[in-house]
């Protein structure tokens, strides 16, 4: 079901899941589950960016860091990076990151 509160500031859907970011920073799930897009969701705050691939979701938190999570079955989560640096992302089947250095 979906959440019926407000101060979202960015949602976000895959093939069977959505994702919302709030004004605080939190990210809250809804929708399918069968490859843990809502199991493995983060809990904690200090999100500014949220981006959701068919059955897996990335995050952007505001230190620069990516979070992923949900379906991994192609390796969509295997080389998400551990690195600092991020100022945008965007996910399909695979995740890509823009780093503040301008590089990809």
């Amino acid at each position: 079901d979906a959440p019926t509160c407000a101060g979202f500031v960015a949602i976000a859907c895959g093939s069977h899941h959505s994702v919302g970011l709030r004004s605080d920073g939190t990210v809250v799930t809804w929708g399918s589950n069968r490859n843990d897009q809502r199991n493995d969701a983060p809990t904690s705050a200090g999100f500014v960016a949220i981006a959701c691939g068919s059955h897996h979701s990335v995050g952007l938190r505001n230190d620069g860091t990516v979070v992923t999570w949900g379906d991994n079955s192609r390796g969509q989560r295997d080389d998400a990076p551990t690195c600092a640096g991020f100022v945008a992302i965007a996910c399909d089947d695979h995740d890509v990151g823009l780093r503040n250095d301008g590089t990809v």
